[in-house]
C-alpha cells in the first residue's frame, strides 16, 4: 500500500492538471462570446480542485500523526 505522503505527491500533481484545465477553460471563455460552457466547467473544475487540495492536506496530516 502506498504511503500517505505518497498518495498526498500523486493527488497535488491530479491538482495541478486540474489548474492546467481551468485555466484552458478560462482562455477559451475569453476568446469566445458564447463561452457559457466553459464558464459552467471552470466552476466545475474549481470545485473539484478545492477537492483534491483539502484531501491533499488530510493526508499529509495523517502522516504527521
Amino acid at each position: 500500500m502506498a504511503s500517505f505522503e505518497g498518495l498526498a505527491d500523486e493527488i497535488a500533481a491530479l491538482e495541478r492538471r486540474v489548474a492546467d484545465t481551468i485555466f484552458d477553460a478560462l482562455r477559451a471563455q475569453l476568446r469566445s462570446e458564447g463561452a457559457e460552457e466553459a464558464k459552467e466547467l471552470e466552476r466545475q473544475l474549481s470545485k473539484v480542485r478545492r477537492s483534491l487540495q483539502k484531501a491533499e492536506a488530510l493526508l499529509r496530516r495523517q502522516e504527521e500523526d
